[in-house]
């Protein structure tokens, strides 16, 4: 009989990935330091030291390491889940803020020597704790077909929206119209609305790396700090300055 839950700490380096795979267990992944990407065939979260990443039994997933990062990982079996969580449903992956108490049940979850009692009651609060937390806006839904694709792989080298629509569609051999009209069905975003959620979460990459709003704003192509921050609030609902002293209020 496997236990009702596992707990990981390892360490990876820059441009390593864990390939594409699925388990039987739920997983909730945290970068103590550095940062990683999930990937699942709707989309991709980007996961800053702000955020941990839930991604539930049974999803093929892949994780790409986007600088050196020590990973804390906990996997709970379905029947732990079923039994410890509240009565939420976590059938499907998100991202969420991570605060002092999770990070906290985290590090003490990852010490070595742990007594398995302890362990059990600190997973057991985790799931409670991660059930109850506000879902963060890091995730980008990707397009299905072979023309989406490749005007989403356009659009996201375009960090500063350089590329209007026509030549975006006109590099991928399509058109404005059939654009126009696939990303809404593929994505449930307007292709605008997808390129500005793009190039916040690009942009909120480089916050968790430490860059200032000032040059996030430049590198992101927008004519001042202040439009930068006025977009960046729109999607997530906070400032650039407030997203970074998230990372901050966590020890």
């Amino acid at each position: 009989m496997k236990p009702p839950f596992s707990i990981y700490r390892i360490t990876k380096q820059r441009s390593d990935s864990l390939p594409l795979h699925s388990h039987q267990e739920g997983q909730l992944t945290y970068a103590a330091s550095g940062m990683v990407q999930i990937h699942t065939d709707a989309g991709v979260w980007m996961v800053p030291p702000q955020l941990a990443a839930w991604v539930p039994p049974d999803l093929h997933h892949r994780l790409e390491i986007m600088t050196d990062a020590e990973l804390w990982m906990v996997h709970w079996q379905p029947s732990a889940v079923r039994a410890w969580g509240r009565q939420v449903s976590l059938d499907r992956a998100f991202a969420l803020w991570i605060t002092p108490l999770l990070r906290s049940l985290l590090n003490e979850a990852v010490s070595t020597d742990l007594e398995a009692e302890k362990a059990e009651l600190v997973v057991r609060l985790m799931l409670h704790e991660l059930t109850a937390m506000e879902e963060a806006p890091t995730f980008l839904p990707l397009p299905t077909s072979p023309v989406g694709k490749c005007v989403a792989d356009l659009a996201l080298a375009d960090h500063r929206n350089l590329l209007s629509l026509s030549e975006i569609a006109s590099r991928s051999a399509t058109s404005v119209r059939t654009v126009t009209r696939l990303f809404p069905l593929e994505t449930g975003l307007t292709l605008k609305a997808w390129r500005q959620r793009a190039r916040i979460v690009w942009a909120m990459e480089q916050l968790a790396r430490g860059h200032a709003p000032s040059h996030v704003a430049r590198q992101t192509g927008y004519a001042s700090t202040a439009a930068f921050c006025s977009a960046f609030r729109q999607v997530t609902a906070m400032t650039p300055t407030a997203f970074m002293s998230r990372g901050a209020e966590v020890p």
